[in-house]
């Protein structure tokens, strides 16, 4: 099957955010889900963008049951290790499940990588749901490691009252 993958543009928002909720569905956690495509368009294509996006189109003639073309994403963002430097951390890399097995994932993500090398980054992150096996398969495969058996770490979150309650402390 034909697709291309290329940078999102504001335009793109509303799909981007209808694979998010799709995307949720799948983790079992749509309750999650607060942002909307006005966000999206706010924070990844203002003056300071806060992400970047990666769509997947298929042709008119291979849309989607329900007449959708962007059929997948991959949403990054840079961060720092004090260690090693430069670093994408990829919070999204999504499908729709009737596209999958198709390598619009692997391209997807080869693509993310792409950047991550173009912006000189020596890592390439991101988190996998422990009972997500499919994918957790999908990475392994392609020469991830798994940080959390090979290492240790735990990923951690201060949000809402704890987040406030910690910034209170500040000086």
């Amino acid at each position: 099957m034909r697709f291309t993958i290329c940078a999102a543009k504001p335009e793109d928002c509303k799909d981007i955010a209808r694979m998010i909720m799709e995307l949720a569905v799948y983790e079992k956690m749509p309750d999650q889900v607060k942002i909307s495509h006005k966000e999206l368009e706010r924070d990844g294509f203002g003056p300071n963008p806060f992400y970047q996006c990666l769509v997947a189109e298929v042709p008119e003639e291979h849309k989607s049951k329900d007449g959708h073309t962007k059929v997948g994403y991959a949403l990054f963002f840079y961060t720092y290790s004090t260690w090693k430097g430069r670093t994408v951390y990829m919070e999204d890399l999504y499908v729709m499940p009737e596209y999958r097995g198709k390598g619009i994932g692997k391209a997807l993500m080869a693509t993310v990588a792409k950047v991550a090398k173009e912006q000189h980054c020596v890592r390439l992150q991101f988190s996998v749901l422990d009972w997500n096996k499919p994918s957790l398969d999908f990475y392994l495969s392609k020469g991830a490691e798994d940080l959390t058996a090979k290492e240790g770490w735990h990923f951690l979150r201060f949000h809402g009252i704890a987040l406030d309650n910690l910034g209170l402390e500040a000086p």
